[in-house]
């Protein structure tokens, strides 16, 4: 194969990433939210989670559809979503690692308001090593 085609499929081959890390995101950002409502309110309803997510229901409800496709979550009629034994420790996961660039971007001096918008962008795309580190820093091993 030419070393031309596979440079002009590089980009393709990273956008194509991009994309993926870009829906499996979307995914944990629904999990979350269950999970969050869950604890909150004791159930999340489908109504909840759109107003939550700021997306109208029928894309909630087709999220949630795709949620239960991948095994994260079931529903029943009307009685709300529920996160299977794998979508609770997605979440579990998902919510540590939120809390983690949070407290990583406190500590570098970024204000608690900005921190937490800023790790939601940050929170799908960071690298176990990269959040090892941050780890390390806010657990206070790093000084």
């Amino acid at each position: 194969m030419p070393d031309t085609f596979l440079d002009k499929d590089k980009p393709a081959n990273r956008f194509a990433r991009a994309r993926d890390a870009q829906s499996a995101a979307l995914l944990e950002d629904y999990v979350e939210m269950i999970g969050d409502l869950i604890e909150d309110l004791g159930e999340a309803r489908v109504a909840d989670i759109a107003v939550r997510m700021g997306v109208s229901q029928p894309t909630a409800t087709k999220s949630i559809a795709r949620l239960k496709r991948e095994g994260l979550a079931t529903s029943r009629p009307y009685r709300g979503v529920f996160l299977t034994e794998e979508g609770a420790a997605l979440a579990t996961r998902v919510r540590a690692r939120h809390r983690t660039i949070v407290e990583f971007l406190i500590k570098m001096g970024v204000p608690e308001e900005i921190a937490e918008l800023d790790a939601e962008g940050i929170e799908h795309h960071v690298s176990q090593v990269t959040l090892s580190v941050f780890e390390t820093i806010v657990a206070g091993k790093g000084d």
